[in-house]
Parts: C-alpha cells; structure tokens; sequence
C-alpha cells in the first residue's frame, strides 16, 4: 500500500493511512447485467463455481478469448500448501470453471501453471486444484520449478526491470489470470497484478534490489492477461500471503480485462488490517495506472452486479 507522499509503506504504516472504504451493492436482478462491450467489470456474488461461470457469461462468455485450437494458460495462485478455507491459494472450483468453460470453447490445451513457493506437491495436493481439474482431458495443472522452462525477455518499458525470465508456456498463449484476494506482508494486498510475479523465474530481485511495487508495474507493461478472474469468495485480510490470518467471505467473483480494474475493485471489498482503503492507496496499482495500464477509480467504472 501507499500513502500521499509516494512512497511504499510497511503493514504497520499501512494500518494508520486514513481512507474511505468502497461500498459493495449486489442485486439479485439479472437485467442489471449490461452488454459486455459496455462495462468494465462484473462482480457476481454466489457460490464459487456458479459465479464463476455467470461471471465468464456476464463478459460475452469465454470465446471471447478463446478461440478454436489455441492453448490457454491459467494462472491461479496455488504457490502455498494450503486448503481452500485459508484463502491463500485460488478457489478450486473457479480454477475448474475457467478450464471447463476454455475447453468448452475448443481450446486445444489448457495449463494451469504457477511457480510454487512451497514443495511443488503439496502445493498440488492441498489446494485441491489438481484433484479438482482432474476429469477434465487437455487440461494439465503443473507447479513450474525448473529454470529451463523459463525465458528471458526484454522489458522495453521498464523503469527498474530491462529483463525477466517468464515462463515459456506464456508465449503464444492466451492467458487468464485466477489470483485469490488476500493481504500480503510487502504490497498490502497480492491480487491480479501481484499474483503475476508467478510466473517468473527470480523473484527476489522484486523484493531486495528495487522497489517490489515499481517492478510489479514494469512486469505488468509485459505480461498482460487476456482476462482476470479475481477469486473473492474467500479473503485472507490479515496474514498474507501463505496465512494461517484471518479470512473473510464476501462470496464475490470479480472479472474483468482491465486487470487494474479488476484489481481496484478488489482492495475495496473488505477492511484490510481492520480498515478500508481504495485502489489509489495501493502503490503498485497506482504506478500501473499511471502509466496508462487500466483504470482505478472504482466509481468511474461501468459496474454490472449480480447475485446467482
């Protein structure tokens, strides 16, 4: 998180900004749903499966991301050894939804990928996304932990980062991003943008040779979702990012292509830290929508709100 004076700011600063929470008004109405191409967001509250897909048709449905033969790749958070009910890693159930629905599309391939932080098979094993997806022909869940299938690319926008080493899969790939919303011990918050630091190869240089919120937006300017699915059925508003902290429910799918957006909508949803606090105050997702990645003023956005 950020305050006004520009720079990041710790947990404990964190807890003392002043701000003003973004109220949340769901409608059971599915008229309040408008065309896609006239709204920037959907926020459907449900159970995670149903919303998920209501969310996914609410958009325009998936092919209008997905076309025939193309491989997908899925990016849930799954880096840590922990169930659902933690809320550190990406619903099982969405992560099954998107994939179903991909397919369902006709995508030739489906990987659900993410560089785990903990033992890669543990992480498979608790988040139950491996077991949840397991039905599903073409779609492949892997924990990337290997160097050779990372490659470097240049980031011509970059202000801290001129490289990065992303995962091969990535190119030529339509990608979804399906992070959890939880709190987290550098940013304030890791949601879409953060969840991103995923799929490169060294993360450290993010958190000991600049600031972690400019390189999260340098990343941003290179690796940009096709789609994000924000998992906010569950979130973990103390603790982050691998919790046990104290874990929330507003039952919410956030989805959107703006994935600063998205991301915004997000921070307002629930008090972190026991307070309440906007897009703006998030540094990273300041940075990113100054330099012209989406938009973060939630009250500007065409919102479609429905409950399933």
């Amino acid at each position: 998180m950020r305050t006004d004076d520009k720079r990041g700011i710790s947990r404990r600063a964190f807890l003392k900004a002043a701000a003003a929470g973004v109220a949340v008004g769901l409608a059971g109405d599915p008229s309040l749903l408008c065309a896609a191409d006239e709204t920037d967001l959907v926020v459907i509250s449900g159970e995670p499966a149903a919303a998920t897909r209501r969310a996914l048709d609410a958009l325009g449905g998936i092919g209008r991301f997905v076309k025939k033969g193309q491989r997908v790749v899925i990016k849930p958070n799954m880096s840590f050894a922990r169930t659902p009910e933690y809320a550190a890693t990406t619903h099982p159930l969405v992560v099954f939804t998107v994939a179903q629905a991909c397919l369902e599309a006709g995508a030739g391939e489906v990987l659900v990928l993410d560089y785990t932080l903990q033992r890669a098979e543990l992480c498979l094993e608790r988040t139950g996304i491996r077991d949840a997806c397991r039905g599903l022909k073409g779609v492949h869940v892997l924990a990337v932990q290997e160097r050779k299938f990372f490659k470097e690319i240049r980031v011509p926008q970059g202000k801290v980062l001129e490289r990065v080493e992303v995962m091969k899969d990535l190119i030529d790939s339509v990608l979804i991003n399906v992070p959890v919303a939880k709190s987290h011990s550098s940013t304030g918050v890791s949601l879409g943008l953060k969840g991103l630091m995923g799929l490169i190869w060294d993360r450290g240089v993010f958190h000991y040779q600049f600031n972690i919120n400019q390189g999260i937006a340098d990343l941003a300017t290179v690796i940009r979702p096709q789609l994000t699915v924000l998992d906010a059925t569950r979130a973990m508003v103390t603790g982050g990012p691998g919790g046990p902290g104290d874990v929330r429910k507003p039952n919410l799918i956030i989805a959107g292509v703006d994935p600063v957006a998205v991301d915004s909508y997000g921070v307002g949803i629930v008090p972190w830290y026991g307070q309440s606090f906007k897009g703006r105050q998030v540094e990273h997702l300041l940075i990113a929508h100054q330099r012209g990645l989406g938009k973060i003023d939630v009250e500007k956005l065409k919102v479609a709100r429905v409950a399933v």
